[in-house]
């Protein structure tokens, strides 16, 4: 059984109420991610999908600049920042009560995000990738997502491996958590970090043992939407992976996780709502 805890999570200059769990919405402004690549590159149908996602019930909207598909290769800094910029600008702007993530490994984009109003920084590598992260985020007091991530978007599903993948993933967290208190980063969510450097059955695994690192006393955030480890395990094209979606945010719910990270806003909202009311 997952720990009962509520959360109130500063993110800057917003506060963030996980008392009930929380939907962040995803918007790619990319060419190239997995499901919706290429979709939201235009900055007016960003802004568009953005006001779709709240009006269903989106309390985050995570904007991601940069692809973390198997395989992607990163574009350069000022690349990402040109992609993301005009978005988060607009989105702010339009929204200022909206907490707004920004999904990146750079520091030196989160430290641009955040001046421009970004409440979150949402890091596939928790740190590691860039040494100057803490710092940004101390600096900020913007709340920062820890993922857990084997190798990097280009290798990391090259036959990932773990004697233990929980037990690993756990330690990580206990690893991060350490450091990041030393830099002065407190409002830490954790991301198990499903399908980076993990097979299918490493995902099902970190599912069932949730709990576990919801009792490490930080929110958790659950990011399955549409993603390999359901079209891989139901045989199905990835278009046909929303029923699973949704099945695996119940679970994750019912487990402990505050957070769910999704592409479809409306149905996880159902999913939240059902999970409140049982």
């Amino acid at each position: 059984m997952a720990q009962d805890t509520d959360f109130t999570l500063q993110c800057g200059y917003l506060e963030l109420d996980l008392s009930t769990p929380a939907v962040m919405g995803i918007l790619n402004l990319t060419p190239d991610s997995f499901y919706d690549g290429g979709q939201y590159e235009n900055t007016e149908a960003a802004i568009m999908r953005a006001e779709q996602m709240i009006e269903e019930g989106a309390t985050i909207l995570d904007l991601g600049a940069v692809s973390s598909r198997p395989g992607s290769v990163a574009p350069d800094v000022e690349e990402e920042w040109n992609r993301l910029r005009p978005a988060l600008e607009e989105i702010r702007g339009a929204f200022p009560s909206t907490v707004i993530s920004i999904d990146t490994y750079r520091s030196e984009i989160a430290a641009r995000a955040v001046d421009y109003g970004a409440n979150i920084i949402n890091d596939i590598s928790g740190g590691m990738m860039d040494e100057k992260m803490y710092a940004v985020l101390a600096a900020r007091q913007a709340a920062y997502v820890c993922m857990h991530m084997q190798g990097t978007p280009e290798t990391m599903q090259q036959k990932p491996q773990y004697e233990d993948v929980v037990a690993e993933v756990k330690s990580y967290f206990m690893e991060r958590i350490s450091a990041m208190s030393r830099a002065g980063v407190t409002n830490i969510i954790l991301d198990p970090g499903f399908g980076f450097g993990k097979e299918v059955h490493h995902n099902y695994a970190l599912m069932r043992e949730l709990p576990q690192f919801v009792n490490l006393s930080f929110p958790v955030l659950v990011g399955v939407s549409r993603k390999s480890m359901i079209s891989k395990f139901l045989d199905v094209p990835k278009a046909m992976t929303l029923n699973g979606t949704t099945a695996l945010n119940m679970a994750a719910l019912m487990k402990g996780a505050k957070i769910i990270r999704v592409h479809d806003v409306k149905e996880a909202m159902q999913a939240v709502r059902i999970f409140a009311a049982v």
